[in-house]
């Protein structure tokens, strides 16, 4: 995707993510810093994902949610329990019955 053409709600998205994880961090107390190489990336990118960069990789946000205990956050994103649409679409699809096929006698 180019970055010129991306949605604004997925920019406003990104840059409210990156925000909550600069407050995440400092309410931890962790210097940038720190957090960088506990999180084995480097401070550019830790600048980059505090802003909501869109070029940083899932790799690297994943690696600051962890060390800020939010790991768990991530796993659940895409978790079909909170995919209302689909689960929507899915019972949608359901069948009307459910029939039991009768045991055929057998014939000898």
């Amino acid at each position: 995707m180019d970055i010129n053409n991306t949605p604004l709600p997925i920019k406003r998205t990104l840059k409210k993510l990156g925000q909550d994880l600069r407050n995440a961090r400092k309410r931890c107390w962790i210097p940038m810093w720190l957090a960088a190489e506990r999180a084995s990336i480097s401070r550019a990118t830790l600048s980059k994902i505090e802003r909501g960069d869109e070029g940083v990789s899932l790799g690297a946000y994943a690696k600051i949610l962890f060390i800020l205990g939010m790991i768990q956050r991530l796993v659940e994103l895409a978790d079909p329990k909170f995919d209302e649409f689909g689960l929507g679409l899915e019972t949608e699809g359901l069948p009307k019955r459910i029939r039991i096929p009768r045991k055929e006698k057998n014939k000898e």
